[in-house]
C-alpha cells in the first residue's frame, strides 16, 4: 500500500497531479499544496479531474499509472542530481521540483527522439483532455460542476431542459432554410 504524504495523499497521486499541472498549471487548493505549483490563476488539468480521467479504465492507461509514477519520479530524481537540486524528501521527487524544473524535464521527456516519448506525451494528452474536454464526464454535468475548463473554452450551459440550443449561426445566418415537412424535434419527414 503506498504511503501517504503530508497531504494526505499516496504518493503517485501526488506524482500524477504535478505531471498533469505541468502540463495545464492551475492554482493551488490550499497554501500547504505540494502537488500543484500554483503557476497559473483558476483551475487547471487537476481540478479538471485528470486524475479521474487518468483512473478511468475506458483510457486504458490506469493499470500503468504506478509505472509511470514510479518512471517520472526516477528521472525527477536524475533530473535533480544532473542539475545540482537538493529535493525535499517529505514528497515524491517530482513534486519536490520547482514548477520551472518539472516544464524543463516534462520537455526533456516529450521531445523527439526521446525513447520513452509515446508515454509522456499519452499522459500529456490525457491531462489536456481533462481540462479541454471533460471526457471523464457528461458535459452537461461537468458545467454544473464548475469545471474550469469548459468554462475557459465559454462552452455555454444547456437550457434547463438539458438541450443546447444556439441563437446565433456560427457565420451570422443560417446554412440552409428548414424543409417544410421537417418534425419539431428536427428530424426529416
Amino acid at each position: 500500500m503506498p504511503s501517504p504524504t503530508p497531504e494526505g495523499k499516496d504518493a503517485r497521486t501526488m506524482t500524477l497531479e504535478a505531471f498533469a499541472d505541468t502540463i495545464v498549471p492551475g492554482e493551488k487548493r490550499s497554501p500547504d499544496d505540494r502537488a500543484i505549483a500554483g503557476a497559473a490563476e483558476g483551475g487547471g488539468a487537476v481540478q479538471a479531474g485528470a486524475i479521474e480521467l487518468l483512473e478511468w479504465d475506458a483510457t486504458g492507461l490506469s493499470e500503468s499509472l504506478d509505472g509511470f509514477s514510479s518512471a517520472l519520479d526516477a528521472h525527477a530524481g536524475a533530473y535533480a542530481a544532473e542539475h545540482g537540486l537538493t529535493l525535499d524528501e517529505s514528497v515524491p521527487p517530482f513534486v519536490a521540483l520547482p514548477f520551472e524544473h518539472r516544464t524543463a524535464l516534462v520537455q526533456q521527456l516529450t521531445t523527439p527522439g526521446h525513447p520513452e516519448k509515446a508515454l509522456w506525451v499519452s499522459l500529456a494528452l490525457f491531462s489536456n483532455m481533462a481540462f479541454d474536454s471533460a471526457a471523464h464526464m457528461h458535459t452537461a454535468d461537468a458545467l454544473a460542476q464548475g469545471h474550469p475548463g469548459l468554462i475557459a473554452l465559454g462552452i455555454e450551459k444547456p437550457g434547463p431542459d438539458g438541450l443546447w440550443r444556439f441563437d446565433e449561426y456560427t457565420y451570422g445566418r443560417p446554412l440552409a432554410r428548414l424543409h417544410p415537412a421537417t418534425t419539431p424535434s428536427g428530424s426529416p419527414a
